[in-house]
């Protein structure tokens, strides 16, 4: 379960400056229903026996792994966090009498939105993953109506389906996989039969009930080291920054699609609530000013191989030991993880995860922007 945090740093823009307020947050949601990829899976793949990760992983707030792809916690983990809400356990994990009554987690590392094939990391697509909620729903339905009290602390019950928050972040990785395949022009071409797949899972949860969406948008893809060291080989290829320039096209056009999708689908269905999140924004300004909010590194990663710039190969992961170029080696993590943006050469670390999360509750970067009309009440204490 999530500690609860009462008074949450929420860091305000004026320009690129930065003004700390506390506020406590209080949602008026009694569930979180989460769907996505590694950004937010808190167990599925490793529970799923797909893949394992060792130490480092989690050793900053866990002290061991936990399922997450991270050194600690997500940015999932710290808006519910913010929500006074326990964390959200995995779908797939069966040990350790995990609590659903108040949101299940079906997102899963490697996943996309388009089907899986053969060669795909996960199997849990985005529509499987609603399958997966749709059974979810109707078994804790079953087991509440039959047995009666008994599951009651531990299923949510049938009204917060609708009353529930529904977060969805995936698409990366239906954008990064592409590109090994793919030119740009075919990436960017292929963009609209991707959405076209989401809102169709858009349309399956309504109606199923669902009523309230948290749409995260894809982050800056070409600032990611395993991108950088596949497709920036070649520096004219790069931008200011150093991250691989036809990646963050394709993202940002991903994203002008998926607002305008998501505006789409609050007119056709009025009576839902949907909230876009500009996540590549918060991104970008994190790696373009890095320096200004007390981060060392924005492309490097912590927990890794070879040095600067990098310190990635694709060889060997975090935490793993192999024998390379007839020397063993073993990618560890760095003194100190937040001084990085950049974790495992893909995902971010904690302290990058916390002020992501930190620059969503300020509500700029929402459509709409967080106000009266929207669900939440915010009760500033000072």
């Amino acid at each position: 379960m999530a500690p609860t945090v009462n008074n949450l740093s929420v860091v305000l823009f004026v320009f690129i400056s930065v003004l700390p307020s506390t506020l406590s947050i209080i949602l008026k949601y009694p569930a979180i229903i989460n769907f996505g990829d590694s950004n937010s899976d808190t167990g599925n793949l490793i529970s799923a026996g797909i893949e394992s990760v060792y130490p480092p992983y989690g050793q900053t707030n866990f002290k061991l792994p936990s399922g997450r792809y991270c050194d600690g916690r997500l940015i999932v983990d710290f808006l519910l966090d913010a929500m006074d809400m326990p964390f959200l356990n995995p779908y797939l994990d069966s040990l350790g009498l995990p609590n659903f009554k108040k949101g299940c987690n079906f997102a899963a590392a490697g996943s996309t939105i388009l089907p899986a094939n053969p060669t795909s990391v996960s199997p849990f697509s985005f529509d499987l993953q609603i399958s997966q909620f749709i059974r979810f729903k109707s078994r804790s339905l079953e087991l509440l109506a039959k047995t009666g009290r008994r599951y009651e602390r531990y299923l949510p019950p049938s009204d917060y389906y609708a009353k529930g928050l529904y977060m969805i972040d995936i698409g990366q990785n239906d954008l990064a996989g592409a590109f090994y395949s793919k030119t740009l022009d075919q990436v960017l071409a292929s963009i609209p039969s991707t959405l076209e797949t989401f809102e169709a899972g858009l349309k399956r949860l309504y109606e199923e009930g669902a009523r309230n969406f948290w749409i995260h948008n894809t982050g800056p893809l070409g600032c990611l080291a395993q991108n950088i060291a596949k497709f920036g080989t070649d520096s004219t290829k790069l931008d200011e920054f150093g991250c691989v320039s036809s990646h963050n096209q394709a993202a940002k056009l991903f994203n002008l699609q998926l607002h305008a999708l998501s505006n789409k689908f609050q007119a056709q269905f009025p009576d839902s609530n949907v909230t876009y999140v500009d996540i590549f924004s918060i991104k970008s300004i994190l790696i373009a000013n890095y320096s200004q909010f007390r981060f060392e590194n924005p492309i490097m990663v912590c927990c890794g191989i070879g040095g600067a710039p990098l310190n990635y190969d694709s060889r060997i992961s975090c935490g793993q030991t192999k024998v390379l170029d007839g020397t063993t080696i073993t990618a560890k993590a760095c003194n100190d993880s937040s001084e990085y943006i950049n974790w495992d050469g893909i995902h971010y670390t904690e302290a990058a995860n916390h002020f992501v999360s930190d620059q969503i509750l300020n509500g700029k970067f929402s459509d709409p922007v967080f106000s009266d009309q929207m669900p939440f009440l915010l009760s500033i204490k000072l």
